[in-house]
């Protein structure tokens, strides 16, 4: 599981990931905080990955198997060794961070998350594996 901590009004979500290229399903994470907060609907939910190797998406959680066909697309059509100029050889993690983005901005109702049927929030990380941070800000 991974770990909530509100500090001054600062809500953070530590992530840690296992692998170099993954997605990681963090809805329940962040519906458990909603859960727990008060007067969040009709707000927003803000979520940050303050990371230039990882980001933040929406897609289907219904289904394991479309986080892994995204990781192998990404990895297909961005791969790790190529004629890269930057220095730290991680050039690809952020390239990837790039075109996914590093947040996502999702309206708040009945204290959670207004996403579709099939649809989950993740934390993508490029360049792990490591422990992350998420930040949360509610609007």
């Amino acid at each position: 599981m991974n770990e909530i901590q509100n500090t001054s009004g600062k809500l953070t979500l530590t992530v840690t990931t296992g692998a170099r290229t993954e997605l990681v399903d963090i809805t329940a994470d962040v519906n458990r905080l909603l859960a727990s907060a008060k007067e969040t609907s009709g707000r927003l939910c803000h979520v940050y990955a303050p990371h230039t190797t990882a980001g933040i998406t929406i897609n289907e959680n219904a289904d394991p198997t479309v986080s892994r066909d995204i990781v192998k697309v990404l990895n297909t059509i961005i791969p790790w060794e190529a004629d890269y100029q930057h220095l730290e050889g991680n050039s690809a993690a952020h390239i990837k961070s790039s075109l996914v983005g590093a947040s996502q901005t999702i309206a708040i109702e009945n204290n959670r998350l207004v996403l579709g049927r099939w649809q989950g929030l993740f934390f993508c990380e490029f360049d792990g594996p490591r422990t992350r941070t998420v930040q949360i800000r509610l609007f």
